[in-house]
């Protein structure tokens, strides 16, 4: 069984407070949460006081990835396995604690170059989420914000890393060659999402993109539509995954990287899953947008 139970929240430097803050509100569906002087801000999506931490900076992608275990004893075991496997642990300070909202927290780097925390005891939010713009709710809660998809030097390195040392569990792999590219993409989870983390291959951020998942379809193409209206790019249609089953639509976030907004994902009982390797991204749709060129 993982020791991890699910992802917790992201940490993104921005360079444009004022467009994610809209972008996160009114697009996606979340809702501010705290704000501090320095313009940061932080966005809530269900019963944790917050599930993505948003800084001024010119990073323009992922700072962090927060983890959760389940109390001191399983951070404690977690951080022994990670000094067991080489990799040199960090407590995380008061102020990292109060910043992200959480009893205790390590700090270590994965083998992708990524900043990884492990954290227990989130604070949890007074008041039950409403979002302005979402219908049903976001299926977050004990599976974790949505999931997240990872650039690496070395897929396979990565994949070993976070199975051996955390417990991580394969889901599948897509394999397949679309649009002049070679994809080749490793799906884990670590509860009954049907994928928490996906690693691929190098690539031009940290962060490929990050998913949301909501109660209803038709949130989905609220979504699509709000998007649409509101001049984000969108990079693939709407369509839907052999693997996870996810009905979803991909499209930028103002830093470049990718969010997919999806309904209808595939739930795993580890009691009969079986991994197995598709070779294709999309049983439908998923396509992307013809470009408009620009006048002469």
């Amino acid at each position: 069984m993982p020791i991890i139970e699910q992802l917790g929240y992201l940490g993104l430097g921005v360079s444009d407070l004022e467009a994610w803050e809209r972008f996160a509100t009114h697009v996606l569906g979340l809702g501010v949460s705290r704000r501090a002087d320095d313009g940061a801000f932080a966005l809530r999506m269900d019963g944790h006081a917050h599930r993505f931490l948003v800084y001024p900076d010119p990073l323009d992608d992922l700072r962090f990835v927060g983890w959760q275990v389940a109390d001191a004893a399983a951070l404690d075991e977690a951080s022994a396995r990670l000094e067991r496997a080489g990799t040199k642990v960090t407590r995380g300070t008061a102020e990292e604690r109060a910043d992200r909202a959480v009893r205790d927290l390590v700090k270590f780097t994965d083998p992708g170059g990524i900043p990884v925390e492990l954290f227990h005891g989130p604070a949890m939010a007074k008041e039950p989420f409403r979002s302005d713009v979402v219908g049903s709710h976001f299926v977050a809660d004990t599976m974790g914000l949505g999931h997240l998809v990872l650039s690496t030097r070395d897929r396979d390195a990565c994949r070993d890393f976070y199975m051996e040392v955390f417990g991580f569990k394969l889901s599948d792999y897509i394999i397949c060659d679309i649009g002049g590219y070679h994809v080749d993409v490793c799906f884990m989870h670590v509860n009954k999402r049907h994928h928490s983390l996906a690693l691929g291959g190098p690539m031009p951020k940290r962060i490929h993109h990050f998913m949301l998942q909501v109660g209803a379809m038709d949130d989905v193409g609220l979504a699509y539509d709000r998007a649409r209206d509101d001049g984000v790019v969108i990079e693939n249609e709407l369509g839907r995954h052999p693997n996870d089953r996810m009905f979803s639509f991909y499209a930028q976030t103002p830093s470049g990287f990718q969010f997919e907004f999806g309904w209808g994902g595939r739930e795993i009982d580890d009691a009969t899953w079986e991994p197995t390797t598709y070779h294709q991204i999309s049983e439908w749709g998923h396509r992307r947008p013809p470009r408009r060129r620009p006048k002469t």
